[in-house]
């Protein structure tokens, strides 16, 4: 990249830190600015020497200091602090400048946003950034959305450059028009919900069901990631796991408030999942689990008052050999719903997303990175319009050997008392899509009965109806 070109960067908290740190670390010269000009002071005395970075106090010197077309990036948080920032910019930019937006923003906001800016000629791209704080600095997949020319001609060669790289293929690649690189990085984090709802309710069973020690967990988790488990999210299990806390003594686990908190991208998955009628049972179970760990005071009052099950419940060894594979199972499913919704998205949306470009940037610098995303990416080149993962070969063997104990683990837990919201629904959503003729004709019938619904026949062409009031006929509708 030539030295004049420049790359803006405001929002400076940790992620927009360690983003402009990372810009920096590849000699490309980056402009940084804060609202708060101390906190540009900060990190220009911490972090200013680390490569070709300077810092402007004013969002006017900031826009100033950048060559056109100016690319601009702001790391803020998501919702009314992102239009303000885009506000307080946008005056201030010519025709032909990229405005970025980096945070965790709903793909409608993105989509709204682009529309108001294309009008004053200005390109406006909606960004997922996955990662964390570590993955910002080292290599983040980045997932880009909005208008394509100016992504390839002003910002690819940036961020392919600070982006994750696996096999030499970096961890970014052009999603889609609009808001389509924000919904990606939205289904993502669904996907991220469910795998750790998943895991909390693995430690769950073997803590509580098999009778293991947090100690062993984290060693049987660290084992696991050695499997076909391997996982950014099953590593830092067994690390959160094996952490002592330094006042107690007690595992840091044992310290933790059991109350989950979400920032919302979990439940804009699920929701825009019953708005485009797919089905996403695990993610949306996972939203429902911390909904649900969140009425801390209801559950200790309830625990006195609430029976469960009856007799002497001995822990059950057996179980954590099954909990391997009914993980991984419900691991696949939870990626299927997920690729599943975004297939659904991009029909509604006019959206031409490559499925398997998706599994693929998520390969590394993300937080769902996966050893199994290499199968999903095959699935996805073997079959390019393959409606749901769990029909790919790979997968369908990989569900047909992990059902048995997957049964066991939900039939157990059941028995034991152990909630499995994640685990049940995997389940559940397997059976009942893999069943060729299901109970719904039953919810037809009653529809018909109650409010003259009608219902379609399975042996011949047309809607009908049975006059339930009158005589019993059926007529035709």
């Amino acid at each position: 990249m030539s030295s004049d070109q420049h790359f803006g960067l405001t929002g400076l908290a940790t992620m927009g830190a360690n983003l402009a740190r990372n810009v920096a670390h590849h000699d490309i010269p980056v402009v940084v600015h804060n609202r708060t000009t101390s906190r540009t002071e900060r990190f220009l005395d911490e972090h200013g020497s680390e490569g070709p970075i300077t810092g402007q106090e004013s969002v006017e010197q900031w826009v100033g200091a950048l060559a056109r077309p100016r690319v601009l990036m702001s790391m803020v948080q998501a919702g009314p602090a992102t239009d303000a920032v885009i506000n307080e910019i946008a005056p201030r930019l010519d025709r032909g400048d990229v405005l970025i937006d980096g945070g965790n923003a709903n793909f409608r906001d993105t989509q709204r946003r682009h529309a108001k800016l294309a009008e004053q000629g200005i390109h406006f791209l909606g960004v997922g950034v996955s990662g964390g704080e570590e993955g910002a600095l080292n290599g983040p997949s980045i997932m880009p959305g909005g208008d394509r020319e100016p992504y390839d001609e002003s910002v690819k060669e940036i961020f392919e450059a600070i982006a994750a790289n696996v096999d030499g293929t970096p961890c970014c690649t052009y999603v889609g028009p609009d808001g389509a690189g924000h919904y990606v990085k939205m289904v993502h984090n669904g996907i991220e919900y469910a795998d750790m709802q998943l895991i909390a309710e693995t430690y769950d069973l073997l803590r509580h069901g098999v009778g293991l020690e947090v100690p062993e967990i984290a060693e049987r988790f660290e084992s696991w990631n050695g499997s076909e488990l391997e996982s950014f999210l099953i590593e830092i299990t067994a690390r959160v796991l094996a952490k002592t806390d330094e006042a107690t003594g007690k595992p840091l686990v044992d310290v933790i408030l059991d109350a989950a908190e979400q920032k919302g991208t979990g439940r804009w998955t699920a929701e825009n999942a019953l708005e485009l009628g797919v089905p996403l049972t695990g993610i949306t179970e996972a939203v429902f689990a911390r909904t649900l760990s969140a009425l801390k005071s209801e559950r200790e009052h309830a625990a006195g008052l609430l029976a469960g099950p009856s007799g002497n419940r001995p822990h059950d060894e057996s179980l954590t050999g099954d909990l391997e594979h009914a993980l991984y199972a419900s691991k696949i499913v939870s990626y299927a719903q997920g690729f599943a919704q975004m297939a659904a998205a991009a029909r509604d949306e006019k959206w031409d997303i490559d499925l398997g470009s998706m599994a693929t940037i998520w390969r590394g610098g993300c937080i769902i990175r996966a050893r199994f995303l290499d199968r999903i990416r095959e699935a996805y080149e073997t079959e390019p319009t393959l409606p749901n993962l769990m029909l790919a070969d790979f997968f369908a063997k990989a569900l047909e050997q992990a059902q048995d104990p997957w049964r066991r683990v939900v039939a157990r837990a059941a028995e034991l008392g152990v909630p499995t919201p994640a685990f049940s629904s995997s389940l559940a959503y397997y059976d009942g899509y893999r069943r060729a003729r299901g109970p719904a004709s039953l919810i037809q019938g009653l529809r018909d009965l109650f409010g003259a619904h009608t219902y379609k026949r399975v042996d011949r062409d047309g809607t009908f109806h049975v006059m339930w009031g009158e005589n019993g006929r059926e007529i035709e509708a």
